[in-house]
């Protein structure tokens, strides 16, 4: 296969999306990455587009060709979908786990759900969003990342940083709403 694209938020780059850029990378030539909502910066957002390529970058190493996107959100579906197919170009496969981006792009690529390209042995449930919430707790985080990107996180303070912006927040979410 020649060339496939994928945009995801990347925040931050799990154990779950190293097995998913390892199977774009032995699946085409070119692998396209959009780095999803690179215009916010929020508690589903709290790192940038730059640390988010930086992740990618030290996940993929050299040795796979990847093009990356800064994809912004704008709040409108079919306006977004006429931007990714103007920044991608043609591609013979456009990947998602999002639903509502496959249904999206259905119309404009074959789409497929990343499981279908990642060894069964591979695979591994997990989301961004649990490691967020294992950060905001401080422990456990670093079994869920690449060890590359866990020395990244710490090495820049990205962490802490989180914890100090987002942390109380991102354990909010999780709260069981108060009864009065």
């Amino acid at each position: 296969m020649k060339r496939l694209g994928m945009v995801a938020r990347w925040k931050p780059v799990h154990l779950g999306h190293a097995a998913v850029l390892e199977a774009l990378g032995n699946t085409a030539d070119e692998v396209w990455i959009g780095l999803g909502s690179s215009n916010r910066y929020d508690v589903r957002n709290p790192f940038t587009a730059e640390e988010s390529a930086e992740m990618i970058r030290c996940v993929v190493g050299t040795d796979t060709a990847v093009r990356l996107i800064p994809v912004p959100d704008l709040g409108d579906g079919p306006r977004w979908r006429a931007m990714v197919a103007a920044l991608f170009g043609p591609l013979d496969l456009f990947v998602t786990a999002n639903d509502y981006v496959g249904e999206l792009m259905a119309g404009t690529y074959r789409v497929v759900h990343p499981s279908r390209l990642i060894a069964p042995d591979r695979r591994l449930r997990l989301d961004a969003t649990a490691v967020r919430r294992a950060m905001a707790q401080g422990e456990g985080w670093r079994g869920l990342v690449p060890p590359v990107v866990a020395d990244y996180l710490d090495a820049r303070g990205l962490v802490q940083r989180f914890r100090r912006e987002f942390g109380l927040e991102t354990l909010a979410q999780d709260a069981p709403p108060r009864v009065e």
